[in-house]
C-alpha cells in the first residue's frame, strides 16, 4: 500500500510541474496517507495481538477521554447556567 501511494504521490509531483494543483493532491494523498493508511495497518500483528494488544484500548482510551471531558464541560455549563440548564432539562423532558 504504502509503494502505491509513494509512487502515486511521485507521478502528482511530476504533473504539478505543469499544474501546481496536482502538488496540492500530493500534499493531501500523503496527509490521508499518514492520518489513515499508516494507522489503520500498523496494530495487525505483533507481541501482544487480539484486543489486549490491538487499537481497542486506544479507542477505548480515547473515547473515556472524549466522553469524561465531554461530562466536565456539561457540569460546568449547569455550574455557571443554572436558570439555563434547568430549561433545557426542562424542554427535553417534554
Amino acid at each position: 500500500m504504502g509503494t502505491i501511494v509513494m509512487s502515486g504521490t511521485v507521478v502528482l509531483v511530476i504533473l504539478g510541474f505543469g499544474n501546481h494543483v496536482y502538488w496540492l493532491a500530493a500534499v493531501a494523498v500523503l496527509l490521508l496517507y499518514v492520518q489513515y493508511g499508516r494507522g489503520s495497518s500498523a496494530p495487525s500483528g505483533g507481541a501482544g495481538g487480539g484486543v489486549a494488544g490491538g487499537s481497542a484500548p486506544a479507542d477505548y482510551r480515547s473515547y473515556r477521554e472524549r466522553r469524561d471531558t465531554q461530562a466536565k464541560w456539561e457540569r460546568r455549563y449547569r455550574r455557571e447556567r443554572p436558570f439555563e440548564a434547568r430549561r433545557q432539562a426542562r424542554e427535553k423532558a417534554n
